[in-house]
């Protein structure tokens, strides 16, 4: 096994600007890149790519290659990494998965089995310990389950993490976010000024007023006396 330095495992690598022209005659010199930190630079294709021999020239080599071992085209290809001892006998090392352009290591049997074997260790170790905490003893009563509180507190428990989710998604803004905010909405103000409607004013009718002249009425007295009523009397001039 690999020591945990210098595991690859959790590691992938890809190239953008190869990804759309993959196909399975240029999967061997994408995979050669010197950014590739999968590829060996002591390998045997450094040398034919050097030298600008064919690819078939491998076979007459020994020591270590990268040769294609599957490919389907146009999303997955394999690529093993092998130490050659002759035409017809080889030691694999390693193999190399692309899917969709993105490299990424195969795990080896050793590994396989080891996560294997830790993950069902866990497992067994966190059902002994909750059938652990079920067991209760008494000196007088001795040994016997109670697995009730244990429900209610796992009820409680799956109850205040629903709250704690809650309380988060509803947890305001932080100042930053607020005063960014402000700072942007500023910025559109002044690139983009509100323009104000005026409401629409209702019509006033303007009323003329027409003035009509006022006429007095001349009420005639009756004569009550019936026409006896005599004349005043002349002034007579005065004699000096």
């Amino acid at each position: 096994m690999e020591k945990p330095e210098n595991n690859t495992l959790g590691i992938s690598w890809h190239d953008s600007q190869w990804i759309p022209l993959l196909n399975q005659n240029n999967i061997l010199d994408y995979f050669s890149e010197r950014s590739n930190p999968f590829y060996d630079r002591t390998c045997n294709n450094e040398v034919i790519k050097m030298q600008r021999l064919s690819i078939d020239q491998l076979v007459n080599m020994t020591g270590l290659e990268f040769t294609l071992l599957h490919a389907q085209e146009p999303i997955l290809y394999v690529i093993r990494k092998q130490n050659r001892h002759s035409p017809t006998q080889v030691t694999p090392l390693a193999d190399y998965y692309i899917i969709g352009g993105i490299v990424y290591q195969g795990p080896d049997l050793g590994s396989v089995i080891n996560s294997r074997m830790l993950n069902t260790l866990f497992h067994l170790q966190s059902a002994f310990d909750k059938t652990l905490s079920n067991s209760k003893y008494h000196p007088s009563k001795g040994y016997w389950w109670e697995f009730k509180d244990n429900e209610e507190k796992e009820k409680e428990e799956q109850k205040k993490k629903k709250e704690k989710k809650k309380k988060k998604k509803e947890e305001p803004s932080s100042m930053f976010q607020r005063q960014r905010v402000d700072l942007l909405l500023g910025e559109l103000a002044k690139k983009y000024p509100p323009q104000f409607v005026p409401p629409p004013q209702p019509e006033v009718k303007v009323e003329e007023h027409k003035v009509e002249p006022k006429v007095e009425k001349v009420e005639k007295t009756e004569d009550k006396s019936g026409g006896n009523m005599k004349p005043p009397p002349e002034k007579k001039a005065k004699l000096r």
